[in-house]
Order: structure tokens, then sequence, then C-alpha cells
């Protein structure tokens, strides 16, 4: 279905309002823009609603599970209201704890100490860092990019019945993709890890934004998501999922909060008995305000409602698709095809053009905000890109001229909160460059590639 026939035959829902909808940024070619803001696979805007909710709060600021005062004992019950909150957003099961945290990667790398002794951790390198790299204290099993979904499953299926000695598990993966957008096969991978004796954590940081996440439907052990992916501030995150790993570790951080009794021993030690609650991994004062924009974004997005917010996106995925297929220089990165389900993100190459030199153009001409590098998820990208994955590369842009080739993409991404204006601008600023050419000079400094002045 074309993207005029989808949107006669459907009424989409607005964008949500977000913050920074009428900033306007200077152009190199003259006067200013309304930003254009197409990187919400590394940051999406904070919704009104979440901003709001926040600045309603700030007054009663108080310290939380540490005060007997009216401020402290309203923060206190925001604080566990929020976790209560997410809880829902997330179906958990009922004795599923949910732990605060400051991101997706904390939240993994959390999990990653609660690993039992000898356990065994699978995890395909089409991961984000953030999943591929916290499991160093554990025996790793780097799984190669599967062409299908079915391929995934088949993978994991025949990793898993090999491993030796046949212990604890745990298999991690990603529920969309942050270099592809493609939604991967959760459930059924849930399905084939609990067949052979293993756990499964669900790294949902592209997924939650864009599609509801739920840990009993998907049959996961465990999801991580992060804050500033879910349109509210930066430094919160959350894990949440099986009590018991959580419960047997050691506290991740040792400190106040974490401990519920602390003694003296007589020959001058001390003694310490930690909570079993999701307080056991959270020491020192929390993050109250992002526990709490979290929970706002959870409240937001489900009351907007997500068959909308899909459909919607699904509108803004096929009109970029479409718009990309018409320039003959432009091929589109993906794992699993063309029919593949995805979410709002979307990473491609240029013929002839520098990926740093093509990003650097889109902001300085066209006012258009996307990514270019490695997307913090190197080895799926030389992949895709058809060079050595174990080629060593940065995050950024690379010390490329432009002009010269360089093994790096460009990211295009959106969600709830951008407006058809924005993806129509991309795509046609697109097609102008690669028919035009860039109207300014550029030249590298620092190893971006910035307008020459």
């Amino acid at each position: 279905m074309s993207v005029s026939t989808a949107a006669a035959d459907q009424t989409f829902c607005a964008p949500l309002p977000v913050l920074g909808r009428d900033v306007t940024v200077p152009l190199v070619t003259g006067g200013e823009v309304t930003y254009a803001a197409l990187d919400y696979a590394a940051s999406a805007p904070a919704l009104q609603r979440v901003w709001d909710d926040v600045a309603a709060y700030a007054p009663y600021y108080g310290s939380v599970h540490r005060g007997a005062g009216y401020l402290s004992q309203l923060s206190t019950d925001l604080f566990e209201n929020a976790r209560r909150t997410v809880a829902e957003f997330l179906d958990c099961r009922g004795d599923d704890q949910v732990v605060f945290t400051r991101s997706t990667t904390d939240s993994l790398n959390l999990l990653a100490a609660t690993l039992p002794a000898d356990c065994q951790v699978f995890v395909f390198e089409t991961e984000h860092h953030a999943s591929l790299l916290p499991w160093k204290d554990a025996r790793v099993t780097y799984l190669d990019a599967p062409r299908t979904p079915q391929q995934a499953v088949t993978a994991l299926e025949r990793a898993l019945a090999d491993r030796d000695p046949y212990g604890p598990a745990l298999v991690c993966v990603t529920g969309a993709s942050n270099v592809t957008g493609e939604l991967w096969p959760v459930r059924e991978l849930a399905a084939a890890a609990h067949a052979h004796g293993a756990r499964i954590v669900l790294d949902a940081a592209q997924l939650a934004p864009h599609h509801p996440v739920s840990v009993r439907d998907l049959d996961v052990d465990w999801v991580a998501f992060s804050g500033h992916k879910l349109y509210a501030p930066f430094g919160s995150g959350v894990l949440a999922g099986r009590a018991d790993w959580l419960r047997e570790a050691e506290p991740y951080l040792a400190g106040g909060g974490a401990s519920r009794k602390v003694t003296r021993r007589t020959n001058g030690g001390v003694d310490v008995e930690w909570h079993e609650s999701a307080a056991r991994h959270e020491a020192g004062s929390p993050n109250v305000i992002g526990a709490y924009s979290i929970a706002s974004a959870c409240k937001a997005l489900t009351e907007a409602g997500f068959d909308t917010l899909v459909a919607r996106e699904r509108y803004l995925i096929e009109k970029v698709r479409e718009g990309l297929a018409e320039v003959p220089e432009v091929r589109v990165l993906s794992l699993f095809g063309d029919d593949a389900p995805r979410v709002g993100v979307i990473s491609f190459v240029v013929e002839g053009w520098n990926s740093s030199h093509f990003a650097a153009a889109l902001s300085a001409e066209y006012g258009i905000g996307v990514r270019d590098g490695l997307f913090c998820a190197h080895p799926l990208v030389r992949t895709l890109l058809g060079s050595d994955p174990q080629t060593q590369g940065e995050c950024g842009a690379p010390e490329a001229a432009p002009g010269e080739k360089s093994l790096n993409a460009i990211r295009v991404s959106f969600g709830a909160g951008t407006p058809d204006e924005h993806v129509e601008r991309f795509v046609r600023a697109v097609k102008e460059l690669v028919r035009d050419g860039a109207k300014w000079n550029y030249r590298t400094e620092e190893g971006r590639c910035v307008p020459a002045v």
C-alpha cells in the first residue's frame, strides 16, 4: 500500500507535543528554520506532558525513604507509585521487581552483576554495546547476525543445546534494532531459551517507545529500557523482572538504602543485612524526578493509545522508505529484508558520499538532525556494510574528509512527536543533496565534518 493510499484509508493521531518542537536553528545558507529532530533513536525529546508533571512536582521535592516530614512522605509515595506505574506499563508478573537505574546500559550491567556462578551468556553480534559488552565476568557466546527471524531462533536453539556444561544460562536480545529498526522475534526466542533451561533479558530501549511491551505475553525474564528514549529526561532507566537472581546477589552498589540493618561486631567490623526488595540495588538517594518522569511517560503513551501511535509511525516509515527508494544512490541497511516489521529507525548509506559529510549538510543546510557513525553497534554496522566486523571503529564520525569513503552510515529516526513536515523535509533534502550536491564547503574538525567558515 502506498503512503497516499494509507493516508486516505486511515485517520492518524496528531503528533504528541514534545519539548523543542518550535526551536529554530540557523542555516549556513542564511535564515532560520524550525529544527527537525530526527534522532529519536539516540534520545527522544521529552513529552510536554512529562515536563509539565515534573515542573508541578518540583516545589514539593523531598528526601525519599528518609524523612518524616510531609514533603519527604509525598516524594516517597510518588517514587513508589512510579514503580507501580512502570510495572503496569510493562504488564509485569505479580512477584516481579522494578528497579530504577540510570539507563539501559546501567540496567544490563546491574543484571550482569547478579549472574550466578558459571552462568553462560548468549548474545547476537547485532546487539547495541549496552547489551553486547556487560557480560565480562561470564562465559559469553557471540552469535553471528541472522538474516531471517527464524534463523535467529534456530541459531539460538543450536547454541543452547550445545552448551557445555549444561548449567545456568542467560540470553540477551534486543526488541528492535537501533540500526535497522527491525523487530526481533522476542516471543519465539524466549520460548527457545526456556525450552533449553535458559533465561532471557529483553533490551527494550528501542521497542518500548514505539510498541507495547508485555513481560507476560513475551514471556521474558527481565526487560531493560531508558527514560531518555521514552520521552523522559536523561538519567533514568528501568530493570524489571524476576526477583530471585536480584535478591540473591550482592547489592549492585553498597550503601544507604540498600541496607536494612548494619551492626558492629565485637572485633570492630560490621555485619550488614541487605534489603530483599528492589531497594537492594538502589543504594543512595534515588533519582525520584527521573523515576517520576518515566512513570509520566508511561501514562502518556498508554493514554494516547499504542494502536494509533503505531499506525501513524508506520505511515511515517513508509513515507521515508518510499522517498529513499526513489534515489538509486541510497542503500537502506537491513537484516531481515524490506518486508520486516520495524519501528521508526532507518539507516542508510549514499553512494559517493562520506556519511559524516551528508549528515553535516542535512544539519547545516536544512536544519535536520540525524545521526551518523556506527551507532554503538560496531559489529552489526560493519556486517551490514560488508566490511570486516572485527575492524575497530569509533562511535562518531571517522577521520575522513568530505567526499572520502567512510565505513559509517546515516540514521534517521522518529516517533510519537514527529510532524509530517520533518520527514517530508528530510526526504526532499536527501533528493536535493544527491542530485545537486552540497551548497556549502565542509571540513573535518576533531573527527567531525563541519561547515567551513
